[in-house]
């Protein structure tokens, strides 16, 4: 992705890259406040069981210390039952809370996807985003669920521990805190290595998912070149690779653990050990010993899961760094701070002038060279020329996917930088070369734009796109489910749903790029007459090669290496002589031996 940081910026970020999550989490104080008192309940009634056992140690072992004895184990019983249920409850909010927050990251992360301009997606593959949306998300799930629960949990208990081992024995606590440093700097420090190595893996992991969503794409294309076994062995190669890295983490994660409980009990025992000596010098009771091993045993215990939970954070902050990038990531189209109003009605105008451009992944390229072109309302406008020559740019540029390095584009008099894109866009229907049908009903993609449409202007549409018989034709109509990108209708059907699309939407600027390619020439000649009758009244741009469409234009631009080198209407462009007779010639001459050889 072009938005990520380098190594060194990477290594030097800490869980702090959790901080940017923070407030989706937050805005569930209540379920946050409900976790915490369920937690600081159960960390209590953990923290009480050793002042009894020291009670029982001390007092329940002589003479008359039954009914002592039974009293404590009653109120351990009860003890214990608070401990389930808050324990319980504890489960259930965090939880809970955990998918909540990892819901609305995933909406919010889509939901920024969709306002990103056609730059990023350049630049990005759709696998890569397809695993942040999913495998990465799921990792922050685990962080702001049961990772951040068990953290708290061992950290108030850690601490409430530390206390009460002080309140025992200061002595012995002195020497506790003392090896305390000792084994935190270790952890710290393998930490940092860990979110290292799990960025790597969730890296490797998304490089994986990007070739499995292309391949799968792909599958036809795939199997009629033979490459199935080519393909798996590739995929398997960046599975590998995933596997590889995550092992690494792991490796780092294990170690991470190992070497805290081995630090943590190392020093318990030795604690204990000193203890021993008080006890058997009589300055310590044997209860005291045993409530404070109780409390250094809590406290270790707590410090080594903390080690071991602090290994999952570090995993999750190397996910939520890979979200935090997409969600910080800034449009290069966005609507101006005080965006000025197109007129009403539309008037149907459109501008070029003196328009460069080049696009961001070939800056060093341009593809229009000072672009200069007017359009009147209600005016048919055929751009021509060779394949490169800048036509489907034009389309880029006036739906503003794309602003220009230099020149000013305008529709109604307006420059488009100057109005909100999306007011700018429902200005016009677009029918591209390459349609996109989604997997959904036929009425859901014909009315794709203007979801409000009634199923009798659905219907209407169709018909006037040459599509109703064919869509009839369907196991079950209009409420037939289409799959996915369309692949079971032919390229001719999925460009007549387009043209439906478009005609739905009745926008005053029509821009159809090559509308009736993948069309037989009587369905052409169907669609080409509901063209003309939705053209007329509406200022339209057509790029197109065949010239039964080019021949109804008002005027034909006719571009050359992103420039206009001609412009005429067919007539004088034929008597010219120049590149479009050109053009026309070869086309003539081709349909004329394609005609003879069906002959």
């Amino acid at each position: 992705m072009a938005s990520h940081p380098d190594g060194s910026q990477r290594s030097n970020a800490a869980l702090s890259s959790l901080r940017p999550l923070l407030p989706y989490a937050l805005a569930y104080k209540g379920r946050i406040l409900a976790a915490l008192a369920a937690l600081v309940l159960a960390s209590a009634m953990t923290l009480v069981m050793p002042v009894a056992v020291r009670r029982v140690i001390d007092l329940g072992f002589t003479d008359g210390g039954r009914g002592l004895i039974n009293a404590y184990f009653g109120v351990l019983i009860l003890v214990v039952g608070l401990l389930a249920l808050a324990s319980a409850s504890r489960y259930y909010f965090v939880i809970t809370l955990g998918e909540r927050v990892v819901a609305d990251l995933r909406s919010a992360v889509f939901r920024h996807l969709t306002s990103l301009d056609p730059a990023f997606f350049d630049q990005t593959k759709s696998g890569e985003i397809v695993s942040r949306l999913t495998a990465d998300t799921t990792q922050v799930k685990a962080a702001f669920g049961a990772s951040i629960s068990i953290a708290l949990r061992n950290l108030f208990l850690f601490l409430g521990a530390v206390a009460l081992m002080i309140v025992t024995s200061p002595k012995l606590s002195a020497l506790v805190l003392i090896a305390i440093p000792v084994i935190v700097l270790p952890l710290v420090v393998s930490g940092r290595a860990v979110r290292r190595r799990s960025r790597a893996a969730q890296d490797r992991l998304a490089d994986a998912s990007a070739y499995a969503a292309e391949a799968i794409g792909a599958v036809r294309t795939m199997q009629a070149f033979g490459m199935e076994r080519q393909t798996a062995l590739h995929f398997a190669s960046a599975a590998e690779e995933a596997f590889d890295a995550a092992r690494l983490s792991t490796t780092m994660r294990a170690f991470l653990t190992g070497i805290g409980l081995f630090l943590v009990s190392a020093s318990v025992v030795g604690v204990l050990w000193y203890g021993a000596q008080d006890v058997m010098a009589g300055t310590m009771t044997a209860g005291q010993l045993s409530q404070f091993v109780l409390y250094a045993v809590f406290a270790a215990s707590s410090l080594g899961q903390l080690s071991e939970v602090y290994g999952e954070l570090a995993q999750a902050a190397g996910a939520a760094e890979r979200l935090g990038e997409i969600l910080a990531a800034k449009p290069a189209i966005e609507a101006p701070p005080a965006p000025k109003a197109l007129p009403q009605p539309s008037l149907g105008t459109v501008a070029f002038e003196n328009v460069h451009f080049a696009y961001p992944t070939r800056s060093e390229q341009q593809a229009l060279h000072g672009l200069t072109f007017r359009m009147a309302p209600g005016e048919r406008v055929a751009l021509v020329g060779p394949s490169g020559a800048g036509k489907s740019t034009v389309l880029q540029l006036l739906l503003r996917f794309y602003d220009p390095q230099q020149g000013t584009i305008l529709v109604d008099g307006i420059p488009i930088k100057d109005t909100d894109p999306l007011a700018l866009r429902r200005r016009m229907a677009l029918v591209p070369q390459e349609p996109t049908v989604f997997a959904a009903s036929v009425f859901d993609n014909i009315r794709y734009g203007r979801p409000e449409a009634s199923e009798e202007e659905v219907r209407h549409a169709a018909e006037l796109a040459s599509a109703d018989g064919f869509i009839r034709a369907l196991p079950q109509g209009y409420a037939t489910q289409i799959g996915e990108r369309g692949v079971t209708l032919s390229g001719g059907q999925r460009q007549r749903l387009a043209i439906a699309r478009a005609i739905l939407k009745d926008a005053p600027i029509l821009l159809l790029d090559e509308a009736t390619s993948a069309l037989d020439a009587e369905s052409e000649k169907k669609v080409q007459v509901a063209l003309d009758r939705l053209m007329q009244g509406r200022t339209t741009l057509v790029i197109a090669h065949r010239l039964a469409t080019v021949r109804s234009a008002d005027r034909i631009l006719v571009m050359e290496g992103g420039c206009i080198v001609e412009e005429g209407t067919h007539d004088t462009l034929l008597a010219a002589s120049g590149l479009y007779a050109r053009l026309a010639h070869l086309q003539f001459t081709d349909e004329h031996g394609r005609a003879q050889a069906a002959e």
